[in-house]
């Protein structure tokens, strides 16, 4: 069951949600519109001549900041990591964030495939952006990008993010190993 507006409002004044800025101008019937941060990561493609995640060869990378309002062109083809202006999460509710219909349309996609937080992660998401049109996107810091809703649990988690998780203390890191389970005797 996902929350509504009034439930997703509630849950942020009792401290269940944490949503750092948190604008009521940005909460909607069902969600609420998170903003596009100021730092990219880019592959660096004249220098990588392949990716190979099981070998744990990736891209070489750099990361540029732009600030709020300033142009970023997202050209055809290319991905980049970007990051939320917002910081959220919740011991409480899986949180997942999914895209906007208007910015789908022209081509973006905010996200490959991680659109699930999990329960005690907090963090300002890292975006997988794309542009999936035949033409440049312009993007900018501080525009509402992408959107977050809410669910509730059906039973607290046995689990914790902050104790599992390999991106719980910093989200940013982008090639961090998995953490190695214990195996309960």
């Amino acid at each position: 069951m996902f929350l509504s507006d009034v439930d997703i409002k509630k849950a942020v004044k009792s401290g269940e949600i944490v949503l750092k800025p948190f604008d009521e101008k940005r909460l909607q019937a069902a969600s609420y519109d998170i903003r596009l941060g100021n730092k990219f990561t880019l592959n660096e493609e004249s220098s990588t001549h392949i990716i190979d995640p099981v070998n744990k060869i990736y891209a070489k990378t750099r990361e540029i900041v732009k600030k709020d309002g300033e142009e970023f062109v997202l050209h055809p083809g290319i991905s980049v990591l970007g990051t939320s202006k917002e910081y959220f999460g919740s011991d409480h509710y899986l949180v997942q964030v999914g895209g906007k219909s208007s910015l789908a349309r022209v081509g973006l996609m905010i996200h490959n495939t991680a659109g699930i937080i999990n329960p005690g992660h907090f963090l300002y998401i890292t975006f997988e952006i794309t542009n999936q049109n035949n033409v440049p996107i312009i993007i900018r810091p501080g525009m509402e990008i992408a959107q977050i809703t809410f669910s509730k649990l059906s039973s607290p988690p046995k689990q914790n993010y902050r104790k599992t998780g390999r991106f719980a203390k910093d989200n940013w890191k982008h090639f961090v190993a998995a953490k190695k389970k214990k195996i309960a005797k």
